[in-house]
């Protein structure tokens, strides 16, 4: 089952749900609420799933800083 992000639209609350179907109704951990909306995830990969080496992400120039989850966009 696939872990999906949700944002309450009653009380505000992010939370996170394995839902089998994305079609299948969630309601709120914290308030029980209906209006809820799956947000945009990100996930990350490692190394070793793309077949590749071990090359750490290169920076994205926006930002001081030099490595991938420093940077401040992300």
């Amino acid at each position: 089952m696939p872990l999906y992000e949700f944002r309450c639209e009653e009380c505000g609350t992010f939370f996170e749900k394995l839902v089998s179907h994305i079609d299948s109704p969630v309601t709120c951990i914290q308030c029980q609420g209906k209006r809820v909306k799956k947000q945009f995830s990100v996930f990350a990969t490692t190394a070793s799933d793309t077949g590749r080496g071990a090359e750490p992400p290169a920076s994205c120039n926006t930002c001081p800083s030099a490595g991938h989850g420093m940077c401040e966009r992300e």
